[in-house]
């Protein structure tokens, strides 16, 4: 790390002293003790006094990260110091090494890395251009994982499908020898639910067409801009299909495709793409933890992932998320707070390939899942949090949640249900496993402008938000971690 972001990023000692201050004045203005108090819950539920102080260090908290976080520093310097990080890649090993020192320097301990193997794939040249009628230039990109076309490239008619399940349903003769695009109408959403119904055209698609002899694919890119760079991500090749070329266009490229298709005359595209892949590459999780002072095997889990899309800078995906939950783990630190239980920040490694971090952490720690209390990760760019959910099987857990609500309420965060499984993509695993999961909704609205796209990069964030991301991690992190409320059923 650079001189400027170690300046950048260093300790604030003095806050430590004025969270001390601060909280005795509560106490003497019976602010405090005004604070509501958990009424007494099954599995030891904190006791009164317990819970006063633990709403006012929260209160604190959030109150401190509102006036001004760490996190614009942090993804600031990742992204500056570090730039794209393709899982596998030298860049993503160095992005470790930058997690590792910023770690250290906000006095974040332990730290370690745990290391796993992967198929490291990358892009080197794209190309795509309209051979008949109109020729011209089209702005595409490469899907993650895709296989490059020959050297002299690939000449094919194109076929036009509408959905997924249009191509799904088209007989083998209406595809084979010929280049497929699909196109669809993903909507801008609040919570980015058109991604998830829309994902499987990049994902499943080009194996659909292999499978129907198609000789390559094309996709409207899985975005909500109006601009000409495409997005890419990861495809999905099947065991049971040839692997075919598959790359996105650019919105207003594929609006120039169906033009082109709809006066029925033919299209015939050039396709040329290099890509590579390493077979045994090494990636790992970056982690680091303040210790619990009494349950310390008790985990409260949070994160985001540090590896991002080549395109970009991987500002918004996913620098964002690793900026708000450092600078939420650092401020507890820098307030000399030590909770009951340990928080465990874990910074995945390839997520953006197939969870791969995310899976190697729930294999890695499988002995200790029992003892995962809560998880949450923030892998949704900067926008403000808007809705706080949570996956409780108890009624100690729903009044816990309910306090962090309140809390939150001065935020702009509205309290949502105690029954709903979540947290982010990197806890999936951790679901399947048993493991809680309580998630802070961002605003994603234009999240899928962005996303997988060169346009990927810090300018695009707001301090203001990401300090409210920030106090509302604090808030829900601490609340959680200091505590012995338990939020899954005994087995």
């Amino acid at each position: 790390m650079n001189r400027s972001a170690s300046h950048r990023l260093s300790n604030s000692r003095r806050w430590q002293t004025a969270v001390s201050s601060v909280l005795c004045a509560l106490v003497l203005a019976g602010v405090v003790s005004a604070l509501s108090p958990s009424t007494s819950a099954e599995n030891g539920a904190i006791d009164n006094a317990a819970l006063r102080d633990s709403l006012a260090h929260a209160a604190l908290l959030r109150d401190r990260a509102v006036s001004g976080s760490r996190a614009m520093a942090i993804v600031t310097s990742l992204t500056t110091e570090v730039g794209p990080r393709l899982a596998g890649s030298a860049a993503e090993a160095r992005a470790r090494e930058w997690a590792v020192s910023i770690l250290a320097d906000l006095d974040l301990q332990p730290i370690r890395t745990e290391g796993f193997e992967l198929s490291a794939w990358q892009r080197h040249s794209e190309h795509a251009e309209v051979v008949m009628p109109f020729p011209q230039p089209l702005a595409v990109t490469a899907l993650g994982g895709s296989v490059s076309t020959s050297a002299a490239g690939l000449t094919g008619e194109v076929v036009l499908f509408e959905s997924l399940a249009a191509l799904r349903a088209a007989p083998r003769e209406e595809v084979a020898d010929k280049i497929v695009y699909v196109g669809h109408t993903m909507q801008r959403t609040q919570d980015g639910s058109s991604y998830g119904y829309f994902n499987p055209v990049r994902t499943a698609g080009p194996s659909i067409a292999a499978e129907k002899g198609a000789l390559a694919y094309l996709l409207r890119s899985i975005g909500t801009d109006s601009h000409r760079l495409p997005h890419t991500g990861s495809l999905r090749y099947t065991e049971n299909a040839p692997q075919i070329p598959a790359l996105a266009l650019s919105n207003p490229d594929a609006d120039q495709v169906e033009r082109i298709l709809a006066d029925g005359g033919g299209l015939v595209v050039k396709l040329l793409l290099e890509t590579s892949l390493i077979p045994t590459a090494q990636s790992a999780n970056v982690i680091a933890e303040i210790r619990g002072h009494t349950a310390p095997e008790e985990v409260v889990v949070i994160g985001a992932h540090l590896d991002s899309w080549d395109l970009g800078t991987g500002a918004v995906d996913d620098g964002a998320g690793v900026g708000i939950t450092m600078a939420a783990m650092a401020l507890i630190k820098e307030a000399g707070l030590v909770p009951r239980r340990t928080i465990r920040l874990v910074l995945w490694g390839a997520e953006e390939v197939g969870l791969l971090g995310a899976l190697a952490y729930r294999d890695q720690h499988r002995g200790e899942l029992a003892n995962h209390v809560i998880g949450s990760e923030s892998d949704f760019g900067g926008g403000r949090v808007w809705k706080l959910t949570a996956d409780s099987q108890t009624d100690a857990g729903d009044q816990l949640v309910a306090h962090m609500a309140d809390l939150l309420a001065p935020l702009g965060i509205a309290p949502g249900s105690t029954k709903q499984p979540g947290g982010g993509p990197d806890l999936m695993p951790l679901v399947s496993a048993g493991v809680p999961t309580l998630r802070l909704h961002q605003d994603g609205r234009d999240y899928f402008d962005l996303h997988h796209t060169a346009d990927d990069t810090v300018d695009k964030l707001d301090a203001a938000s990401l300090d409210q991301n920030v106090a509302a991690f604090a808030v829900v992190t601490w609340l959680a971690a200091n505590s012995d409320v338990v939020f899954r059923k005994a087995p």
